[in-house]
């Protein structure tokens, strides 16, 4: 799928302050980019580095006042929609350093809470059988609602209240996988028919030795999907982390089929 992909963001500082954005369309398999650009408010410093697991990139700038931020994009999205349900699990003896290092607990998946809750509800099953009724379990058990929850919320806290944004079911997903022996990581992503339009996020999970995508939210397939960065949740690939006070003027995302 082709996607036209465009961010529009506006803050004000009160102070010289420096940021960290991402927000640019990574550079990796299954997606290619056609065309792309950043263009920012003139700002003091302006630095390009390499993001988690060096998959896509971040940029360091400093600014003061008025910065306003857009990003556009045409993305052509090649990676098929696969059925991942008879895919097996990879034992933890078996895994490899990188999948090693996601199946650990972290800030906002506290998976070693998900233990007793998983084991019982998804007693007997395995592999990607597994995590399809995990999904699926999320989709329909969870209330899709803005505001309820905070850059502070875990994913325990989430399932304590069944509500929550893309974010948080995404948190879910990977803490209830991590406590099942499945490596799963967060993924910062553009998709089309996110309602309402934003930014989004999904989970990666780790079958069969590959890293593949799940949407708890039921609103992105894989072929939709367009990967700004991974990490082990989204503490690692915030759009934005400030180092002093930042105020939001306006934010608009739009990402259609081409």
């Amino acid at each position: 799928m082709k996607l036209n992909i465009e961010a529009a963001l506006s803050y004000e500082f009160a102070a010289p302050t420096d940021m960290l954005m991402q927000v640019e369309v990574a550079r990796m398999a299954g997606q290619e980019i056609v065309s792309d650009g950043l263009w920012t408010t003139p700002v003091e410093d302006f630095s390009r580095i390499s993001a988690e697991s060096a998959l896509g990139t971040r940029a360091w700038m400093r600014a003061e006042g008025r910065l306003d931020v857009t990003y556009r994009a045409e993305i052509d999205v090649i990676r098929p929609d696969w059925n991942i349900s008879a895919l097996p699990a990879v034992a933890p003896r078996f895994l490899n350093a990188e999948a090693t290092s996601f199946l650990m607990p972290s800030r906002y998946c506290p998976s070693d809470q998900f233990q007793s809750f998983a084991g019982a509800e998804f007693d007997g099953l395995f592999g990607g059988a597994l995590i399809m009724a995990m999904r699926d379990w999320i989709e329909e058990t969870f209330e899709y609602v803005a505001g309820v929850s905070t850059s502070a919320t875990t994913a325990r806290d989430t399932f304590l209240q069944r509500q929550g944004v893309c974010r948080d079911y995404a948190h879910v997903m990977i803490a209830m996988s991590r406590a099942m022996g499945v490596p799963a990581r967060f993924a910062s992503v553009y998709a089309p028919f996110v309602d309402p339009p934003d930014f989004h996020a999904v989970a990666e999970v780790w079958l069969d030795g590959a890293w593949h995508l799940v949407d708890p939210t039921g609103m992105a397939t894989p072929s939709q999907i367009a990967i700004v960065g991974i990490g082990r949740d989204a503490a690692e690939v915030s759009f934005l982390t400030t180092f002093g006070p930042a105020v939001l003027v306006s934010q608009k995302v739009m990402v259609t089929e081409a």
